[in-house]
């Protein structure tokens, strides 16, 4: 009756874990590393091909999505089985070279690609790129998408500036030339056909308005603040961070946060606390949202990634130059524990559920 009851017990312990995953990319082996957040053990390694940068995951937690950078000579996102941790065939993205940032929203996966000055979106049940929208920007990086699909926000390094896509409604302009008033008359075939421009839905994939607002140099990591008011952007080449206000569509303060190189920005998921990285020596900034104060700052080289947990409980950095992931408690600001995912972490993701 014991062995029975221990074994139940460790079944459902390992069930609970299986719950949720933190998937961590290492650039150096090219791997990526499936996480046991409750024990901060790696449970399996999966690889993803070259130069790997972003990692998102399916909202069923089935599977991941990486982006194969290389600054444009690759065109592919790399597809792993998280259930069976395998790699299945690369997804070919053609001519959208560069893919970078990734974010899965109304069950595709959104991507920019730096060398096509775009951002697309794959649906993975066509099994196809289905929607492409061009920035005119230089090098868009990082991606954001609002869960109703109307508002996209990127940044674009090399531009120094922040792209706000915003999704036009619907016009129609009325009945086509030549109709009598009540519509045309029976058994006419003219007019535009349903989903063109005027139908129900616009045009094919909708039209957008492109608000490019300029910010500091190097843009790069951002967020969105919890509350949906501001975007607060990273800027490497400046060591700065633009809070951009979201109503007036204008940069409302400029931060001397002193964080030359920065790379991401992360909100704690209650908006209270920001955390920035610094591929260069900087290390690991924390600022109050509230005062715009820096309230710490931890000492370390070369970091990249930023991921939170959440529950709020805990933040994850990779330290990229030092070959581990830092885990820091967001109340305590301690750094507390540190993953060994293979040398030099860089994206990080959350895996809500693998079944």
């Amino acid at each position: 009756m014991k062995t029975v009851l221990i074994t139940l017990a460790a079944l459902v312990s390992a069930q609970s874990l299986a719950a949720q995953s933190l998937l961590i990319l290492s650039k150096g082996d090219r791997t990526l590393a499936i996480v046991d957040p409750a024990s901060l053990k790696v449970l399996g390694k999966v690889p993803v091909g070259p130069d790997p940068h972003e990692v998102i995951a399916s909202s069923d937690g089935r599977y991941a999505y990486v982006s194969n950078y290389g600054g444009g000579a690759y065109n592919t996102l790399a597809l792993i089985d998280l259930v069976n941790q395998k790699a299945l065939t690369p997804i070919d993205l053609g001519p959208l070279r560069g893919p970078h940032g990734l974010t899965f929203v109304g069950g595709k996966t959104w991507f920019t690609a730096e060398a096509a000055k775009a951002i697309a979106r794959y649906d993975p049940a066509a099994k196809k790129v289905d929607w492409i929208l061009g920035t005119g920007q230089n090098r868009t990086h990082m991606i954001w998408v609002s869960e109703d699909m109307t508002h996209v926000y990127t940044t674009n390094v090399a531009s120094a500036t922040v792209t706000i896509i915003e999704k036009r409604p619907p016009v129609n302009p009325g009945p086509p030339p030549g109709a009598p008033p009540g519509g045309p008359p029976p058994g006419a075939t003219g007019g535009r056909p349903p989903g063109g421009r005027g139908g129900p839905m616009g045009p094919p994939g909708g039209d957008w308005n492109e608000t490019v607002i300029p910010v500091g140099r190097g843009s790069e990591g951002f967020d969105v603040r919890p509350d949906g008011k501001e975007i607060w952007v990273a800027n490497a080449g400046d060591g700065t961070v633009s809070i951009i206000n979201l109503a007036s569509k204008q940069v409302s303060d400029t931060l001397q946060a002193n964080v030359p190189g920065a790379n991401r920005l992360k909100f704690r998921p209650d908006g209270k606390l920001v955390f920035i990285s610094s591929l260069g020596n900087a290390g690991i900034a924390v600022l109050d949202a509230e005062t715009h104060k820096e309230i710490k700052r931890f000492e370390a080289r070369g970091c990249a990634g930023i991921e939170m947990q959440p529950d709020g409980s805990r933040v994850y950095v990779a330290c990229t130059a030092s070959n581990y992931v830092a885990v820091i408690d967001p109340k305590t600001l301690n750094i507390t524990a540190r993953i060994d995912a293979g040398p030099q972490p860089d994206g990080m993701a959350w895996c809500p559920r693998v079944q």
